[in-house]
């Protein structure tokens, strides 16, 4: 059996590159997707103590945070789209919010 702390490296080390994405990456869809990598981290960790502590609740969290997940992605999505559409790029330092 694989033991809990390999997940747990896997988890922060997922956190930690979305993180580092969101700072760093200025497009929107690569905002979109660093976040995306986050949440997939904090979900390992939700299903990790959940398998290895033996009770559900964590699996169940981790599937409301999936399901949150896929909404944020499609008006996110959309977001980008009208972006692209009234200002020609999705560079958030070049977005003018008036």
């Amino acid at each position: 059996m694989v033991p809990a702390s390999y997940y747990l490296i896997l988890a922060a080390i997922l956190f930690v590159l979305g993180g580092i994405g969101v700072l760093i990456r200025r497009s929107a869809l690569v905002m979109l997707m660093s976040v995306e990598l986050m949440l997939a981290g904090a979900n390992l960790t939700l299903v990790t103590y959940s398998r290895f502590l033996g009770k559900v609740d964590g699996q169940a969290f981790a599937f409301l945070v999936m399901a949150v997940a896929a909404a944020e992605v499609a008006v996110g999505l959309a977001i980008a789209v009208s972006l692209v559409r009234h200002k020609d790029t999705t560079d958030v330092d070049e977005i003018d919010p008036c």
